[in-house]
């Protein structure tokens, strides 16, 4: 049986490519404090690596093997340049990640509801999926334009949900919520001398993701901020450190979590 049902609690999964690990050490405190079966959330909703991460834990991938899995993430794994308007890399790896990580899982086979968050790369729209192929919208909403080739579906062309949702708060809010708990891996905004322009460009992308991130992580009820100081999204090398931080700054926020719980009975 499952607690705390007279609210709608949402678990809110930022992105932030290697940064985003740390949402692995986020569940892995609430199942140490909870339970595998009686997470305090009715739903998740993720976007970006944080809708790979939910999909493979709603789909009932245990945690352990997620950070098995984590921990080998890198660009060799990753990596399969092709041509592509959208993108220099096809993409192909990452979705047989997703699929391996999900377990050719669906929506439907779901335990816990799930949302994952894209973007319409044409139109600038901001979409939100509960149902639909879900490796393929997973793939999306992890492929950042520039990089990781676009994916057509239903006649739409979808990218990185982070692009208008990198702490997709509101959506979470839009299934009705009552209590938000958002990660927030954050950007990597770095104090450095930028000397050329791909420095500049990179710089900029975090500056404009961090005030998002500000912004969107505010709505939440309770954020859970890992410290990732010089860790940059690339840093998929550093996934054991990445995930340890964000186990430590779940555990610092799990008595709130359990007060605001109670409090809201």
């Amino acid at each position: 049986m499952r607690l705390f049902r007279k609210r709608k609690t949402v678990l809110v999964l930022g992105g932030g490519a290697a940064r985003g690990l740390s949402n692995l050490g986020v569940l892995k405190v609430m199942e140490r404090h909870f339970g595998r079966d009686n997470m305090p959330f009715d739903m998740m909703v993720g976007t970006s690596i944080g809708s790979l991460i939910g999909a493979a834990y709603c789909a009932g991938t245990p945690i352990d093997e997620l950070e098995e899995e984590a921990v080998k993430f890198g660009w060799p794994t990753l990596l399969d340049l092709g041509f592509h308007p959208t993108g220099f890399i096809k993409g192909d790896k990452l979705e047989n990640i997703i699929t391996e990580m999900i377990r050719n899982k669906g929506f439907d086979d779901l335990r816990i509801p799930f949302a994952v968050t894209t973007t319409d790369i044409e139109t600038g729209q901001e979409l939100v999926h509960t149902s639909g192929d879900l490796i393929r919208l997973v793939r999306a909403s992890c492929s950042w334009p520039g990089f990781f080739s676009s994916v057509r579906i239903d006649g739409r062309l979808l990218a990185d949900g982070g692009l208008r949702n990198t702490i997709p708060t509101k959506a979470a809010y839009g299934f009705g919520a009552t209590f938000v708990i958002a990660v927030n891996p954050g950007f990597a905004v770095k104090n450095q001398k930028i000397d050329n322009a791909l420095k500049a460009l990179l710089q900029s992308f975090q500056i404009m993701g961090d005030e998002l991130n500000a912004y969107q992580a505010r709505a939440a009820d309770v954020v859970i901020k890992p410290v990732l100081k010089d860790i940059d999204q690339f840093d998929f090398d550093k996934a054991a450190f990445i995930i340890q931080q964000g186990e430590t700054a779940a555990e610092k926020q799990v008595k709130k979590i359990k007060r605001r719980l109670i409090f809201r009975l």
